[in-house]
């Protein structure tokens, strides 16, 4: 029997089942796509080439770690290190000595500009030529001295070079003549340069400190037993790697990749799944409410309470595994899309596969399963415990308002979004960020606990205004306060979609605008001085303030330090100033608000902080503050100055002197340049333009280079709004269809009475319109609540609300409604009214 009725339910009510179909579908396509990036976060991996012939790779951690003891357990903070972390290189001869070891060779790398005969290479110490395995030799020539070099076959072949001849190379320890001593095979890893090894200790600009040791094995040791004494004789120093692992070491960009993959599957996943379980839960018990007629009818005629929970049980599991499964597809192509694009933006090596594998697809098919099965027993449980005589009778009416547990339970979800909301106020601004999606979704739960009671007092509210639009409109208001459960079940999806795209859209918006602020207020120089290569050599701007006209000229090398607050680590870009600090105003106002940047040159240990960052520290000028640098080495600089405009520029400035050695490549970003007074400054433009690789633009093409974290992070808020955004207005629209198709015997009702077809369109319209309004207003209220805090955290001030942003997401909401009550509507009204007194509900 039970079987029968979910067969016929699903049979005889299309209109219930297209729209829990669709329903589920959605959401099996999100909780697919979002895990499938989980995965490939999780699994990616990158086979290693040129420590292929290498078994165990050694080098340095490349996170900044904390330990805190918390009860009787040990807790560890990680972060990982905005430049690539690099260890002493006294280690090779500690592992030289390891009786299973038959080599050690010691592995940097930096990269080396293009010249006027050669491309872009990386220079290497000659100890590094033999990792590659037996091929990876001299063919030709012999070991550079010390001002020469080898270069590989391919290399010096497609520029005519053969030993003998000279180049000018620049590096960031330097620029040089360097004598061709001889020639090595052809590389992988793509042009290549070798200097003698004590000369690349001096031009990788961090002299005694190595990126990688590649370990080889005498004959016969197991890889095991190799790896196992090498950790042994490293302790804690360095990190030991074996087998696919080995690729993380050759392809640094692999680990901040895992890192962006796992945090938009698990973080923005988590989110987006718990958005569609609770829209799928909301579509399931929407039709399941609009039942209550029928389970009433099967109480009366003797079903148990057990046969009504059976019978929903079965309906579950017919529709929800064939939704979630038809979902899948989609949510592969979505998955795609994403990471085709994360890939296209640099954010993943293009090598890197997704990973396709069926735990995504089988988590969205139980998720929905599950959710489909809980909506619909919590939609049918009060119909199915009912005394069979009274069935009847309280199906023909509304359900009393929400019980005191889900009252409760709605006002406690309210009290904590609202205190999220005043500690995101004293965050800073990454964990403030963090925070947005978090008080969204505890104020979407209040929402979808105290829907009806919202959905009352909005039709009590808008009742008057609805009634002054005549007959169609007193009846929209009629109907608004009669049926408050079923306009909450069309309102909270208009909220969902107004308080997710609106807090992650207008937080964007806020970002950009305070960044561009800061910049066309901070940046007074009159030229910037770009790269047109991997970046500009330390004596750019030494070489710059030496061309006619030019009165200052500050170089600024961009590189990021770690910090501790509240118990976390965090990061923030950070700049180290090269030249005399004390003419920093004439090219860049930051608006210093405590202490002096002329002081920042008086000492090495010095810093000067922004006050977004001095706010998350608790430091004020006088105090050291405890920081890690961009390569994680541990420092105490004494803060000299607090700045205001500290977003698009830098959150912390220090000498030059201090992070060049810490970062990846010490070359410089940009070098500001500020004209003498009566200057030329198309003559002064065309000279700075002649110096060799550079390119000289103004404010824009700072911008461009300030932040690509912060770049990327936009592209990645407007891609979450659009999916998020998009699943909530399909859901919504769907939501709202299958409100109009339950309201034939309405309609009927009406048409029977007199009403015109018109009254009726005019009436369903200023349903939508208070559907859209309401759903409107408690959504911008939720953005506002969340943004106004988590704004301050992140910029310092209020959200920025750009009117085109907003009018197309309330325009679009207004149609949405409107669109997804009148084709329905006007369908309805095809049909004779005796015609539809009589149909199937």
């Amino acid at each position: 029997m039970t079987n029968g009725l979910a067969r016929a339910s699903v049979r005889f009510r299309p209109g219930s089942f297209v729209g829990t179909l669709v329903a589920l579908l959605l959401g099996a396509a999100v909780v697919v796509a979002c895990g499938t990036l989980l995965q490939t976060g999780l699994t990616a991996s990158l086979k290693p080439e040129r420590y292929a012939a290498a078994p165990v790779v050694v080098t340095a951690d490349q996170a900044v770690k904390i330990e805190r003891k918390t009860g009787g357990e040990t807790e560890t903070q990680e972060q990982a290190t905005p430049e690539r972390a690099r260890m002493d290189a006294a280690l090779v001869g500690r592992l030289t000595a390891l009786p299973a070891v038959a080599a050690a060779r010691p592995d940097t790398a930096f990269p080396l500009p293009a010249g006027e005969r050669t491309p872009a290479m990386t220079g290497r110490g000659f100890a590094a030529l033999g990792i590659a395995g037996p091929g990876d030799k001299l063919v030709e020539g012999r070991a550079p001295g010390a001002n020469e070099i080898v270069l590989d076959t391919d290399t010096a072949r497609a520029a005519h070079l053969a030993p003998g001849a000279s180049l000018a190379l620049t590096a960031p320890g330097g620029t040089a003549h360097y004598r061709i001593s001889g020639l090595a095979a052809a590389q992988q890893s793509g042009p290549t340069a070798w200097f003698a090894d004590t000369t690349a200790d001096r031009l990788s600009g961090h002299p005694g400190r190595i990126d990688a040791i590649a370990v080889q094995p005498r004959e016969g040791v197991p890889t095991t037993e190799l790896a196992a004494q090498v950790r042994r004789a490293l302790g804690g120093d360095a990190r030991t790697f074996t087998g696919d692992d080995r690729g993380t070491v050759e392809h640094p960009a692999l680990s901040s990749a895992r890192s962006m993959l796992t945090a938009l599957g698990g973080t923005f996943g988590g989110y987006a799944t718990m958005t569609a379980v609770f829209v799928v839960m909301s579509t399931i018990a929407l039709a399941t409410g609009q039942r209550a007629r029928e389970f009433a009818l099967l109480r009366a005629i003797g079903a148990t309470p057990r046969q009504i929970r059976r019978t929903i049980a079965t309906e579950a599991m017919l529709v929800a595994p064939l939704a979630a499964a038809l979902g899948i597809l989609p949510g592969l192509a979505l998955a795609r899309w994403w990471f085709g694009q994360l890939v296209d933006r640099g954010a993943v090596p293009a090598d890197v596969r997704l990973d396709i594998g069926p735990l995504p697809m089988l988590a969205a098919v139980l998720l929905c399963t599950l959710a489909a099965l809980t909506a619909g027993f919590l939609a049918a449980r009060r119909p199915s415990r009912m005394r069979a005589a009274q069935a009847l009778g309280d199906a023909a009416v509304e359900a009393p308002r929400p019980g005191k547990v889900r009252t409760v339970l709605g006002v406690l979800f309210a009290a904590g979004g609202c205190t999220a909301a005043v500690v995101a106020n004293a965050l800073d601004g990454e964990k403030a960020a963090q925070t947005a999606l978090g008080v969204v979704m505890c104020f979407m739960v209040t929402v979808a606990l105290l829907g009806p009671r919202l959905a009352a007092a909005a039709a009590a509210l808008l009742g008057a205004p609805l009634r002054a639009g005549g007959a169609p409109g007193s009846l929209a208001a009629d109907n608004a306060r009669a049926n408050a459960r079923r306009l909450a079940s069309a309102i909270t999806p208009i909220v969902l979609v107004t308080a997710f795209c609106g807090t992650l859209l207008i937080l964007q918006s806020t970002v950009r605008h305070t960044t561009g602020e800061n910049v066309k207020a901070g940046v007074t120089a009159d030229h910037v001085i770009a790269t047109t290569g991997p970046g500009l050599p330390a004596t750019t701007a030494e070489t710059a303030a030496r061309v006619p006209g030019v009165d200052t000229a500050i170089g600024l090398l961009r590189t990021g330090v770690v910090y501790e607050s509240g118990d976390m680590l965090s990061s923030a870009p950070a700049l180290g100033v090269g030249g005399d600090p004390a003419r920093l105003p004439k090219v860049l106002d930051l608006d210093v608000r405590t202490g002096a940047l002329a002081d920042l040159g008086r000492a090495p240990d010095t810093i000067a902080l922004s006050t977004t960052l001095s706010g998350a520290l608790g430091a004020k000028v006088g105090d050291r503050v405890p920081l890690w640098l961009g390569d994680g080495t541990a420092v105490r600089p004494a803060v000299v100055a607090v700045y205001e405009r500290g977003l698009g520029v830098g959150q912390a400035l220090l000498p030059r002197a201090a992070v060049a050695s810490h970062v990846t490549a010490a070359y410089d970003s940009q070098v500001l340049v500020a004209a003498a007074p009566g200057t030329d400054r198309a003559a002064l433009a065309a000279g700075l333009g002649a110096l060799p690789g550079t390119a000289v633009t103004d404010r824009a093409g700072f911008v461009a280079q300030a932040d690509k974290d912060l770049e990327l992070s936009g592209w990645a808020n407007t891609v979450m709004a659009a999916v998020l955004g998009g699943f909530a207005a399909v859901s919504a629209a769907n939501t709202l269809v299958m409100t109009v198709i339950d309201r034939r015997r309405e309609v009927a009702l009406l048409r029977l009475a007199g009403t015109t077809r018109r009254q009726v369109r005019h009436m369903m319209r200023w349903e939508a319109l208070l559907v859209a309004v309401t759903g409107l207003a408690v959504g911008a209220s939720i953005a506002g609540l969340t943004l106004v805090p988590v704004a301050r955290g992140v910029t310092g001030s209020a959200p920025h609300v750009p009117p085109m942003l907003v009018l197309p997401l309330a325009v679009g909401t207004v149609l949405l409604c409107l669109g997804s009550t009148g084709l329905p509507v006007r369908a309805l009204l095809r049909t004779r009214p005796a015609t539809l007194g009589t149909a199937r509900q």
